[in-house]
């Protein structure tokens, strides 16, 4: 198997192993529902940190006012006596208004955090420094015990405009946000290796030979963003002076101040 160290710009991502014969018409769809399959990971995580911490999202027409501001325009929210968490709920208001303060008991904050630990740790980068590679099973493993957890803490599931429950059926809206920028549509999924575009129409191994024990660094993006990747022009087999300058003894001289 051929291992590919993936990095979005020069940040690592994850360590993949597939066969050299990969098709990379399927292969880079695949790199990239793992990718964003991390981002969901991620996005959840964050979300259901403030979801144990405040409890369940406000209705849109509700967040942002303050106590006055909602009795004021008789506002009310529906949500709040279906969405219950076990064992009741301790009140922490949510200082920037988007949810409504009904936050579980210690004991089920408890449940919430600890799963986000696991999950995170699942699809951490820090992975690729333990040389553990990542696949789409360890991403749904980690997707299935954040929803496992909200389960248990959430027996009544939460509001249908909640980002927890909206990222759980595929429904989120990431247009506009940072993290929106960050998604690599399978469709519109490049990768590159060593500055060069690895073409769709080719196998792996057109490019990294029969051998399937090699790594190799491939970055992801999306087309027509341009590869800026020249790392490789310092490597040594990249310079066409280097073995000229071996052979009269001369290597590696810097000029100017140090």
């Amino acid at each position: 198997m051929v291992r590919l160290h993936v990095k979005r710009g020069d940040e690592s991502q994850f360590l993949l192993e597939v066969a050299g014969s990969a098709r990379l018409a399927d292969l880079a769809p695949l790199v990239a529902r793992i990718y964003n399959g991390r981002l969901k990971v991620q996005r959840l995580c964050s979300e259901m940190e403030e979801l144990a911490e405040h409890g369940v999202f406000l209705p849109y027409n509700m967040q942002g006012l303050t106590e006055e501001q909602i009795e004021e325009l008789k506002l009310k929210d529906e949500w709040a006596e279906k969405c219950v968490p076990s064992g009741g709920s301790v009140f922490k208001k949510d200082e920037i208004g988007r949810r409504n303060g009904h936050a579980p008991n210690e004991k089920m904050q408890q449940v919430i955090k600890k799963t986000i630990e696991e999950a995170k740790a699942l699809i951490s980068r820090k992975q690729v420094q333990a040389n553990v590679c990542v696949n789409m099973e360890m991403v749904k493993d980690a997707l299935d015990q954040l929803r496992g957890a909200v389960m248990i803490v959430y027996p009544m599931g939460l509001p249908p405009h909640d980002p927890v429950r909206m990222e759980f059926e595929d429904k989120e809206d990431l247009s506009g946000t940072h993290a929106g920028l960050e998604v690599i549509e399978e469709s519109e999924a490049q990768l590159w290796w060593a500055g060069k575009e690895l073409k769709e129409t080719k196998l792996l191994s057109d490019y990294v030979g029969k051998n399937e024990k090699t790594t190799i660094i491939v970055k992801i993006q999306k087309k027509l963003e341009e590869d800026d990747d020249d790392s490789f022009l310092n490597a040594e087999w990249a310079d066409n002076h280097a073995l000229k300058r071996q052979f009269h003894g001369v290597k590696d001289i810097k000029w100017g101040p140090r």
